[in-house]
């Protein structure tokens, strides 16, 4: 019989699946168990294979059972992928009673007015945030429940996605040996839960999540999410040009990837002086291959522009949301990719804007990588569900997944 007291979460990644299985204390999460598997059937963020998932989520969910001695049938899950959209809108109301007092139904008719925006047919809403609401022509009001005023007006941040991809998602997961899928939620967003802080969001700050197939960005302003957007490129860009540039594997790239590249140094004459202090590099390959040797030039040459093409598309999608509001906090980088040496240097020179590497926080047990801060993120939005004892007067308007999500329930 499954424990009510372990939450888990499954972050099904392009190059990887993680789980993580917590046990909430007194005073602390403390995790039970940890597991990786290396993933098949995902592309670019995106479940292209239901059964290979399915397969792999089957061993992270065994290894979590075997680590943790629980028996696991329900999960927190992440969505990912370029099909993911964000659009703002708007909806109002008049307030519905006599005292013109706003209520709680009120808050909840003015969103779902803000929903009634027509969709394409292979598009779903998959949450809706409220930016602000405007009382009266007062707009900056975070909460409403309670205002006097004649009329209510509330602009959204819709995040949506295409359905085919939902479901494909939703079948991988349902089709292993869970039973049930607690909650989904955009991988940006669950690693912002788990990085940044609630005066980032205030000032307005960048989440980047580099992950292998995917970059997810999410912005942040006066605490609420005003923008999300997920490139598809990734990490796993840089170890394909160094398979292709050194005429190796793909395991071997990545390889070379984890233990030699770095982010381009600013200063370039600083660069090359380095690199031609270096020594020639050598990877030793099986007993019928000869070793493989390259200079640390050659390797800059490979990923210098592959890098610097990413942080470009990042840039361009920063300036977008740029021109009408200003981000003090800066960006906060997090994901696998943001391990790369001199990424935090890079990025401001790049970006202009400060910039740190996200620290996983919350989670006893866990150690401070940034490649487990989407899986981290979704167990605390786990948490923060389970903890909420009174209905939000946000509701997370999901109406057509929670839909679908039922009839695969048993």
């Amino acid at each position: 019989m499954a424990n009510n007291n372990i939450i888990t979460a499954i972050d099904i990644g392009t190059t990887s699946i993680k789980g993580l299985s917590v046990v909430k204390n007194p005073n602390s999460l403390e995790v039970v168990a940890k597991a990786v598997q290396q993933s098949f059937g995902v592309r670019k963020g995106v479940v292209i294979d239901v059964d290979e998932v399915s397969k792999k989520i089957n061993q992270v969910i065994s290894q979590l059972q075997d680590e943790s001695g629980e028996n696991i049938e329900r999960v927190f899950i992440n969505i990912n992928g370029s099909h993911i959209f964000s659009t703002l809108s708007r909806g109002n109301i008049v307030i519905s009673r006599a005292d013109q007092k706003i209520s709680s139904e009120d808050i909840e008719r003015v969103m779902q007015a803000a929903q009634t925006f027509s969709l394409p047919s292979n598009k779903e809403i998959l949450d809706v945030f409220p930016c602000e609401f405007i009382v009266d022509g007062e707009g900056g009001v975070k909460e409403p429940l309670g205002m006097k005023g004649v009329r209510l007006e509330v602009e959204i941040l819709a995040l949506g996605a295409l359905s085919p991809y939902i479901q494909n998602l939703t079948n991988a997961v349902l089709n292993s040996s869970l039973q049930k899928i607690d909650d989904i939620t955009l991988s940006s967003l669950a690693a912002a839960r788990a990085v940044l802080t609630p005066q980032e969001k205030e000032l307005g700050v960048y989440l980047i999540d580099i992950g292998a197939g995917t970059i997810g960005l999410s912005a942040f302003i006066e605490g609420n999410l005003i923008h999300a957007f997920v490139l598809p490129v990734g990490s796993s860009n840089i170890t394909n040009d160094i398979a292709i540039g050194l005429k190796t594997s793909i395991e071997i790239a990545e390889k070379i990837k984890k233990e030699f590249v770095t982010c381009p140094i600013v200063k370039s004459k600083k660069r090359k002086k380095s690199a031609a202090r270096s020594q020639n590099i050598r990877i030793e390959l099986s007993d019928q291959e000869s070793p493989l040797i390259f200079s640390p030039k050659k390797l800059t040459e490979i990923v210098e522009p592959r890098i610097s093409e990413i942080f470009r598309e990042i840039n361009k999608e920063i300036k977008k949301v740029s021109s009408n509001h200003l981000f003090p906090a800066g960006v906060v980088l997090t994901g696998g990719g943001a391990k790369l040496p001199n990424i935090v240097e890079f990025a401001k020179n790049e970006l202009e804007l400060p910039c740190r590497i996200g620290v996983l926080k919350e989670l006893k047990g866990l150690e401070d990588d940034p490649a487990f801060s989407v899986v981290s993120g979704l167990i605390l939005d786990g948490v923060d569900l389970e903890d909420e004892e009174l209905p939000s007067i946000w509701p997370r308007i999901k109406s057509k997944l929670e839909k679908m999500f039922n009839k695969f329930k048993p």
